[in-house]
């Protein structure tokens, strides 16, 4: 059977599949009025993706300029403190989580954030470098099969540097140990990384590497934490400007060490022109995220287009009889993978759970493996689409990453567009039931060669509802790159 039922269905007429919950035939039965309500509603949701983009690509060109003028403002002599780093052993670290007498003084979590001293943008700077070019013993523990370097190793330093400046910014710039968390009395989570973009190639030629992040932006328990991977010039000052790589943001969340629930954060003081700047793009990217959130397929049903590109794709690759569609047609449920892992202590963070950072390697080898073996050709790291971290994954628990080809492209500039969900779930190893404590979502792409001659095909509701968020975020991204390239010209 090609497309079961129930997509079959919904598919035979996309205005209503558009309006799940209403009769058959009641779009047409609508007044005018109601009509035009409607695909006004699908027409502003497409302005507004279109003036999100815009928007993106704005914030990425402005963070990145900013970004360098606040690093000047930070003292260099606080610059590679990374308090992130495990104090302790393991062994200690159980022997103090069963020793009650150790926690019995707690400290009050303050409710007024009035009350906490305001903090310069500049405080929270951290960053690592990596001397690829000076150290090829440095080089050949990230480098990959292909002589270049390993995006998912950087994807953990990426997220240690974010929770490095969050810290730095409750405590001041000058720590250098995070020490026993429920004698502080509180600690910071990653909530999501609402996007990494690869600005540049990575690894050729191999250069130095400096990975920095601080924070722009705060709300009551919440920080934006901006990170960006440069490439150093050999010849040149490592404290210096250097070319960007990559830049992306990380939504950080304080939390009581004690009651676990939202914890004030200091605020930010802006003083200069560019901090308020940097500020005024966070706030925006908040307000962004809970736009983009309330249009979500979990949400609310998808716009009347994309009903009508999702009965296209039907027509065209689900219908059988089409001998000569069904060699490039892959069932989007095919090209699932498969990875299961337990989870040991030495992949640990500050707080005794698994580093996010960790997570993030994972997903996203996963990830480009199932795009190498789908495209059957190498491909380049283009966009990290998003991550959501809904729950901790415990230490000593097996967890299991799942991986689809949501959704596949072909244009001038890249003859293949991969984009690849992957889900990561905790399984209980008594009762067999799975919790999801991750969501990842990231773009592969290839520079060269022929045009993909395959194409993913949903072929249930909810692979069409994974289809149709895989391709708004190659639509997203496409726009993001096509105004970038338009900027640089002008």
């Amino acid at each position: 059977m090609a497309f079961r039922t129930s997509l079959r269905t919904c598919l035979a007429s996309p205005s209503k599949f558009a309006r799940s919950g209403r009769p058959q035939g009641s779009f047409l039965k609508m007044t005018s009025t109601a009509q035009t309500r409607i695909l006004h509603a699908d027409s502003s949701a497409k302005s507004t993706q279109d003036i999100n983009s815009a928007q993106e690509t704005r914030f990425v060109d402005a963070i990145d300029r900013l970004l360098s003028v606040v690093r000047e403002q930070s003292n260099p002599a606080y610059r590679s403190s990374v308090p992130v780093r495990i104090p302790e052993l393991w062994a200690e670290s159980i022997a103090t989580s069963t020793n009650v007498e150790l926690h019995h003084a707690r400290p009050p979590s303050p409710t007024n954030i009035n009350a906490l001293k305001p903090r310069h943008m500049h405080e929270s700077y951290s960053q690592i470098i990596l001397p690829f070019h000076s150290s090829p013993e440095l080089l050949e523990k990230y480098v990959n099969a292909s002589g270049g370097i390993r995006t998912g190793k950087l994807m953990e330093h990426l997220d240690s540097l974010a929770g490095s400046s969050a810290y730095k910014h409750l405590l001041g710039p000058d720590v250098n140990r995070l020490g026993d968390l429920g004698e502080r009395g509180f600690y910071v989570v990653t909530a999501a990384v609402d996007r990494l973009d690869m600005l540049e190639r990575l690894g050729s030629p191999v250069r130095d590497l400096r990975i920095s992040g601080q924070v722009i932006s705060t709300g009551r328990s919440s920080m934006e934490v901006a990170v960006k991977i440069e490439s150093l010039d050999p010849e040149g000052d490592s404290a210096g400007d250097g070319k960007t790589v990559m830049l992306g943001r990380f939504s950080m969340v304080c939390r009581d060490a004690h009651t676990h629930k939202a914890r004030p954060v200091n605020p930010l003081i802006l003083s200069t022109p560019e901090e308020k700047q940097l500020f005024a793009i966070g706030e925006d990217q908040k307000s962004r995220k809970q736009s983009h959130s309330l249009r979500a397929l979990s949400k609310v049903p998808p716009t009347s287009e994309e009903a009508q590109a999702l009965h296209d794709l039907f027509l065209t690759y689900g219908q059988e009889g089409l001998a000569e569609k069904k060699s490039k047609r892959v069932w989007l449920s095919d090209t699932k993978l498969e990875n299961s892992l337990l989870m040991f202590p030495q992949e640990r963070n500050v707080h005794q759970k698994i580093f996010g950072g960790y997570l993030m390697r994972l997903a996203y080898e996963l990830g480009f493996t199932t795009a190498t073996l789908f495209t059957r050709h190498p491909v380049r790291f283009l966009s990290l689409d998003g991550i959501s971290f809904k729950r901790p994954v415990p230490i000593g628990s097996i967890l299991r990453l799942t991986s689809h080809v949501a959704h596949t492209e072909s244009t001038p500039e890249y003859p293949t567009l991969v984009h690849v969900g992957v889900k990561a779930n905790v399984v209980d190893v008594v009762t067999g039931s799975e919790i999801t404590t991750n969501h990842f979502s990231f773009t592969w792409c290839t520079d060269d060669g022929e045009p993909l001659n395959r194409i993913v095909v949903p072929r249930s509701y909810e692979d069409a509802m994974m289809w149709l968020e895989g391709k708004r975020a190659l639509d997203i991204g496409a726009e993001i790159r096509a105004l970038r390239y338009t900027d640089e010209l002008s």
